[in-house]
């Protein structure tokens, strides 16, 4: 029932979002010639509003981004990743050209070249100067605009900070430029790369080939996903791999989930609070949008905090709250908990009485902060009748 209803949810977000689509064409100096976008708003954008948006290039445009759009819609939905622009570079009989290789190195060089002078220089300033985009870029390439894509890795500033790599077909020495490449990172790079057992047998040897150097990179500037798929031939691999690419380069853009509360959560070596403010720091640190911590997310943290039976980390998470969300009564109602547990019911009243003022949370409304009151309130006289 619940595949059912997640494939029903896919086919109703697929419905909408090419509706939303928009064909532009595009007057190159570089290339000398005009090419078509597709770009793909978010659903909720608003050029006035201060939100950013990640941007995601998609090359061989002409088939690969009808599934890079629906993939995206569909994750952005269930709060998977930041909503993001999505635009295809459709390039049909060119693509030959676009992907000119030195037969060496596997770099671009002549057409190959200007396409990429075209992508960095002309295109993104395009992107970026129209739309509100984020610092946060993803390339998107299958085949042989797999390699190419690798060629913006050599930049000392890199274009994109992302990487996706569908069955890459490594032209020259690609690969292994690619494996020395990433040993010197500086700045975070993710780099996602797939192949599949029905994949043609030369990439996905060399894939494989690849895989097994990269895996033993130690620099903690990347951010290394690989997946075999199981079943798929070299073009169906792209819908299952371009789902696991995304939902692993966004993981920490997701809601706090079990896995990582028992691991990382509950074994934080210090204050919890810390642990939720360096969390949605990163966010904004990677993907350069602001990202304010929710009402749930501190209701989680909380409840591990009372595992690990800490009070301190009760107190500063309420402060927290106040702070992220100054009309909620959630950081009052916490600071009032910490007050209580730590027998200070005078405090604890008078907290639990402000935030009767504050706006209610779901999960403790007016009705259960007021019977904490008179909880307290009754235990307080049968305190001084016992005296």
């Amino acid at each position: 029932m619940k595949k059912a209803l997640t494939f029903v949810a896919f086919l109703l977000v697929c419905s909408v979002v090419f509706s939303q689509v928009k064909y532009e064409k595009f007057e190159s100096r570089k290339l000398n010639t005009t090419r078509q976008l597709k770009i793909k708003l978010p659903k909720n954008y608003d050029p006035s509003s201060g939100i950013k948006h990640p941007v995601i290039i998609v090359f061989d445009g002409d088939y690969l981004f009808e599934p890079v759009a629906g993939q995206v819609s569909y994750q952005t939905y269930f709060d998977g990743m930041p909503e993001s622009i999505v635009v295809g570079v459709v390039q049909g009989y060119e693509r030959f050209y676009d992907s000119y290789f030195d037969e060496v190195t596997g770099l671009p060089i002549e057409s190959g070249a200007r396409f990429y002078q075209f992508i960095g220089e002309e295109l993104i300033p395009y992107i970026d100067s129209k739309y509100k985009t984020s610092k946060f870029r993803v390339a998107v390439g299958h085949d042989i605009m797999g390699n190419f894509i690798n060629s913006f890795l050599f930049s000392d500033k890199p274009v994109f900070q992302a990487y996706i790599n569908l069955s890459p077909d490594f032209k020259g020495n690609m690969n292994e430029n690619i494996i020395n490449r990433v040993k010197w990172l500086k700045d975070d790079v993710f780099y996602y790369m797939a192949t599949s057992d029905d994949d043609v047998p030369a990439i996905r040897k060399m894939v494989q080939a690849t895989d097994a150097q990269l895996k033993t990179t130690e620099n903690k500037a990347l951010t290394y996903y690989f997946d075999e798929l199981k079943g798929d031939s070299h073009y169906t691999l792209v819908t299952g791999a371009l789902s696991k690419a995304l939902e692993q380069i966004f993981d920490i853009y997701k809601p706090l989930r079990e896995k990582e509360l028992k691991e990382k959560v509950l074994t934080y070596d210090g204050t919890l609070d810390d642990y939720l403010e360096k969390r949605y720091n990163r966010i904004e640190s990677l993907f350069g949008i602001h990202k304010s911590i929710p009402e749930e997310e501190f209701e989680k943290v909380v409840e591990v905090a009372d595992q690990r039976e800490d009070l301190e980390s009760l107190e500063r998470i309420g402060k927290l709250a106040n702070k992220e969300l100054p009309k909620s009564s959630l950081g009052t109602y916490y600071l009032a908990l910490h007050a209580e547990k730590m027998g200070k019911t005078k405090k604890a009243t008078k907290l639990y009485e402000t935030a009767l003022t504050m706006e209610e949370t779901p999960q403790f409304n007016k009705e259960f902060i007021m019977s904490q009151v008179e909880k307290l309130k009754l235990a307080s006289e049968e305190s001084d009748e016992k005296e």
